[in-house]
């Protein structure tokens, strides 16, 4: 059960009350246990929902979820966002990083809801009438004592959007959009979030209110963001190594072990990396994407790291999280992963011929393989699955080949199956210039397979070509 709290303090929560209850199918319950004012009296039951009405702002109320008869997975606050924003509609996780200003306890975060904040935005966006833009904010208010995770959702900037039915029922649509979701973003097939292992969350911390950096993975990537720190909490926070707990808070509180700094903090980064977290990129996160945790880890150290160009192939996702590498099972037959080199020769010249071809021969077969030039280019190494449905070497050794048959007459592994052997029969311009072909115009004609015509006699392009036959290196043991 998801529980929503309407503030009726608040003009725009009011407002997105009112068209949830036009919008959903709910039965009105009466709790007389609790006065109206906190939550009591009449509230609103609805498949996979309780909705329940407050008379004080959201940010005063300190423990909203006890009022709700149905143990709720988490708690979305519906509200209004004021600022000279236009128009906009938010989501945000709530909490100070340093003094409390508006509601909740000073240097205080409370449980976040980073998975349930994502499918909001999406929501959100998928609703949003025309003109209005959609995304997260920082951590920037209370309450911070929610006993449950919890988000805010919200309608802004001003009066008029408050009062506007359109993005309130936006708002309204995407809080019903969550039925059904818990807090975090969890693997497929994963019945139970508090038994499955670290969600796919990063805490944020650097960056302006409006979060953009963070913005970008929630809505881009498979990632959810928990606490956000913008530039301007942790300046209120202080000295990072003075605040350590603070800063471990953020990671328990929003359930993550990584963290995206936007922006250049190397004492902040320090402090995240001695509390045994780690600092990871935006490439990182997106690069990763949904492939296992674990293996990414293992793949890390057998290969290198993301951001020093390690990418993920269409394989990355029928590997079990547990597989080990070669390095870890002495090539036993336990292991799940086998790494090796690329073959260099093969790789450089089939990216001379097309370098997009190349790449998707790679990615197809690979779970993981290394590259160079800020990503772009193959090279290195290059992990493959053992299973016997999943392709290996013998398979990239076949899609260069057959890149390579874009530029060749005919290409083939060797007999020894050490190499691919590429032949062509080529223009070759020493023995034009011995038939008395001068340099120029007649040259590219002749290498195009036109005949010319020099001093009365006629020179056949195969007059002056040459056979050529080029060797490029593989693993034999591996095509075995």
């Amino acid at each position: 059960m998801i529980a929503i709290v309407v503030s009726r303090a608040d003009s725009a929560s009011a407002h997105i009350g009112e068209r949830l209850l036009e919008v959903g199918d709910w039965e009105a319950r009466e709790d007389e246990s609790r006065p109206d004012a906190d939550g009591g009296a009449t509230y609103y039951r609805a498949a996979g929902f309780e909705l329940r009405e407050f008379d004080d702002l959201h940010i005063r109320l300190s423990d909203p979820a006890a009022a709700f008869d149905c143990d709720p997975e988490f708690l979305a606050f519906v509200s209004r966002h004021s600022g000279e924003t236009g128009e906009l509609l938010t989501a945000h996780l709530t909490g100070n990083f340093g003094e409390a200003k508006y509601g909740g306890d000073p240097e205080s975060l409370a449980r976040a809801a980073p998975g349930a904040e994502k499918r909001a935005v999406e929501a959100l966006a998928r609703h949003a009438p025309e003109g209005y833009e959609v995304g997260i904010e920082c951590t920037h208010h209370g309450p911070t004592g929610v006993s449950v995770p919890s988000l805010f959702v919200e309608l802004g900037s001003d009066e008029p959007q408050w009062e506007d039915p359109e993005a309130a029922a936006a708002v309204a649509r995407a809080v019903l959009d969550l039925r059904g979701t818990g807090a975090d973003v969890v693997g497929e097939g994963v019945a139970d979030a508090a038994t499955a292992p670290r969600p796919r969350h990063v805490v944020g911390f650097g960056g302006g209110h409006y979060a953009p950096r963070f913005t970008r993975i929630v809505r881009e990537t498979e990632w959810a963001v928990g606490h956000v720190g913008a530039d301007w909490a942790l300046a209120d926070l202080g000295a990072p190594e003075a605040n350590c707990d603070v800063i471990e808070a953020a990671f328990e509180r929003s359930r993550a072990d990584r963290a995206v700094i936007d922006g250049d903090r190397p004492d902040l980064a320090a402090v995240v990396e001695d509390l045994g977290h780690r600092v990871v990129s935006e490439t990182w996160v997106r690069e990763v994407g949904d492939a296992p945790i674990p293996l990414v880890e293992r793949l890390e150290a057998a290969i290198g790291p993301v951001d020093e160009g390690l990418r993920f192939g269409a394989v990355a996702d029928e590997v079990p999280e547990t597989a080990g590498t070669e390095a870890e099972d002495a090539g036993g037959d336990g292991a799940a992963v086998r790494v090796r080199d690329l073959p260099a020769d093969l790789c450089s010249r089939a990216q001379g011929l097309d370098a997009a071809a190349t790449r998707e021969a790679v990615e197809r077969v690979a779970v993981a393989f290394d590259t160079e030039q800020g990503g772009t280019r193959a090279a290195g190494r290059v992990a493959f699955a053992t299973t016997p449905e999943t392709p290996g070497y013998a398979d990239l050794v076949d899609g260069l080949a057959a890149v390579l048959e874009t530029g060749y007459d005919a290409v083939e592994v060797a007999a020894d199956r050490n190499a691919v052997v590429a032949r062509e029969t080529a223009f070759d311009p020493s023995l034009a210039a011995e038939r008395g072909v001068p340099e120029g115009p007649a040259f590219g004609r002749l290498a195009d397979g036109e005949a010319v015509e020099v001093d009365g006699a006629t020179v056949e392009p195969d007059d002056v070509s040459r056979a050529r036959t080029e060797r490029f290196p593989i693993d034999g043991d591996a095509l075995k």
